[in-house]
Order: structure tokens, then C-alpha cells, then sequence
């Protein structure tokens, strides 16, 4: 099956289902379905390669953070011939529980973001993933 083109319109949609999948938590399989297998995963906490190393930081999210929600603010796509680079802003709000708290703390912060999205066969894939900044929400607890 030859790789489906990158419109502007499939990488915003993409953008869209990447964060509902997050939300939802759904099984790693159907993530991995999304990133190209030398991905690379930059993140404040560390920088993670390709798919056994993004498995590892999803492993530790979905156990870490739950009423995840994922607000896309902009997607503004520059595609350059068999690739795209992306700038992304998102809030992104959850909850977390650290034992022995009696209660869980809620977190709410602004990410800017930059993907590189490459076509794959079914749709975009993201090929790199950097957050360049996350801005503290008033009133958020600190990660």
C-alpha cells in the first residue's frame, strides 16, 4: 500500500485522534500505530528512541496521570515535500496521586511542541516529538 500524501488537513486531524488516544490511555499497540519506529521522543524528563523507548514512557504516563484531557490550541503545518514540521500547542490537564496523599492533585499546563511528520500508509506518523516549552497553569501542582 503506498504511504498515504501529508495534507494540512490530515495533520490537523492526525494531531486531534494522537491526543484522544492519550486520553483514553488505549493499549501501546494502537500509539505505536501512530510514531515511526526510529522515533524520537523529546520531553522535559528525558528523550526517548524509537518504539521500545516511547513504550517505556507511556508505560510510566498512563500509570502516573488519569481525567487526562488534551485541548489542541493550534497546528499550524509547513509541509516540506515528504514531510511536514508542526508546531503544536496544547493544554493538557490531569490529575495525579502520589501515596500516602489523601488526595490527588490536579495539574494543568500549556505545552508548545514541535513534531516532524512523515507519511506512512495509513495516514501521518510523527518522526520527532520535542516539547520546547510547558507553562504552569495558575493554580497547577508542579510535576
Amino acid at each position: 500500500m503506498p504511504a498515504e500524501r501529508l495534507t494540512e488537513h490530515a495533520i490537523r486531524t492526525f494531531a486531534g485522534d494522537w491526543y484522544t488516544a492519550l486520553d483514553q490511555h488505549v493499549p501501546l499497540s494502537e500509539v505505536l500505530a501512530l510514531i515511526t519506529e526510529d522515533l524520537e521522543f523529546k520531553v522535559p524528563e528525558d528523550t526517548f528512541l524509537g518504539h521500545s523507548g516511547f513504550g517505556r514512557w507511556y508505560d510510566a504516563v498512563t500509570n502516573r496521570f488519569f481525567d487526562e484531557v488534551h485541548t489542541v490550541t493550534k497546528v499550524e503545518p509547513v509541509i516540506e515535500g515528504d514531510k511536514a514540521i508542526v508546531r503544536v500547542l496544547v493544554n493538557w490537564q490531569a490529575k495525579i496521586w502520589d501515596p500516602p496523599a489523601a488526595r490527588s492533585v490536579w495539574l494543568g499546563f500549556d505545552a508548545d511542541q514541535t513534531w516532524t511528520v512523515v507519511p506512512g500508509p495509513d495516514g501521518p506518523l510523527i518522526k520527532t516529538y520535542t516539547v520546547n516549552e510547558l507553562a504552569p497553569m495558575p493554580g497547577s501542582a508542579s510535576l
